[in-house]
């Protein structure tokens, strides 16, 4: 190689060096926004800490699952939740029969999917404090034993622990002006049973399988509260989810979520803590029109228009 051709290849490759040490950065490529969370939430009809324990727990099983952040939203009541699902500010919800067709006439599309085992026979009771001498009846008709006494519903919304019950005492032919003073909403079934017992009200009506629960744990005095009358049985709870959530997190998404649902296994350790906390053996799918008879009863006594 000549003298000449080395000084010349010498050059060139200094000035490519210095060349890319004088060329700008690459640009910086923009931050890629987190992937949308798969947002749940659920009617707060028992006491907050025992929701929080739950959900906590169903969320990372969910996410486990479907390969999905999962973010439960608390709310602070009935209103509340159906409210944040009609603004698409949660995904699926699990709500009570009534709730769930007040937030599916809202929401095009929403659909019914998934329910507990004993959602499709519920029932509620009818309780009373020992010191107001009420007896427990068989039939409907002995509901007129309230006439003149004090009572309280759960939640205004509250399938189980208001819509139901003001039904049956509407069939046996009590009205809600034959009781003493104006009933009182305690705002869950936890509360229902407390008020009851400490005889703040003679007598109230909530969900049997929380009443059930409460018994078999200790946390009711049954010499001072006990159920007077269970009701036929009803559909109740249920999860609704948003049709956009297939838009949002892939097609087949809803089919994946009810699979999840159907998966839990008592026989899994895992799996039985989240179903002894929803109060169930497993899941069962549902639809729309189970809640047919709910909504009916529902516009009957004005809580849909």
């Amino acid at each position: 190689m000549s003298v000449i051709f080395k000084t010349k290849f010498a050059f060139v490759s200094l000035s490519l060096a210095l060349a890319a040490c004088a060329a700008p950065p690459p640009a910086a490529q923009p931050a890629q926004a987190p992937p949308k969370p798969f947002v749940i939430s659920a009617i707060p009809d028992q006491d907050p800490e025992r929701l929080n324990r739950l959900y906590s727990k169903l969320s990372d099983y969910l996410k486990a699952e479907l390969g999905v952040e999962v973010v439960y939203k608390p709310v602070t009541d009935y209103a509340a939740v159906v409210n944040a699902f009609k603004t698409g500010d949660v995904d699926m919800a699990w709500f009570g029969g009534l709730t769930g067709v007040q937030a599916r006439l809202q929401v095009e599309g929403a659909q019914a999917i998934i329910q507990r085992d004993i959602d499709e026979k519920f029932r509620s009771v009818f309780i009373a404090n020992t010191a107001a001498g009420i007896q427990p009846f068989e039939d409907i008709s002995g509901l007129t034993v309230l006439k003149g006494r004090t009572f309280t519903f759960g939640s205004e919304s509250s399938t189980s622990g208001r819509l139901m019950p003001q039904f049956f005492m509407r069939q046996a032919g009590l009205s809600l002006s034959d009781l003493r003073g104006e009933p009182g909403f305690s705002g869950s079934h936890d509360k229902t049973i407390k008020l009851v017992e400490a005889g703040s009200y003679e007598a109230g009506a909530l969900n049997e399988q929380v009443w059930e629960a409460r018994v078999k744990s200790g946390d009711v005095d049954t010499s001072k509260v006990i159920v007077i009358w269970r009701t036929p049985p009803y559909y109740d709870y249920h999860w609704v989810v948003r049709p956009d959530v297939e838009q949002n997190f892939g097609a087949g998404f809803i089919a994946r979520v009810k699979q999840a649902f159907l998966a839990l296994d008592a026989a899994n350790p895992t799996h039985k803590e989240i179903l002894d906390l929803f109060g169930a053996q497993k899941f069962i799918e549902t639809k729309n029109e189970n809640y047919a008879d709910i909504e009916a009863v529902g516009r009957e006594i004005g809580k849909i228009k």
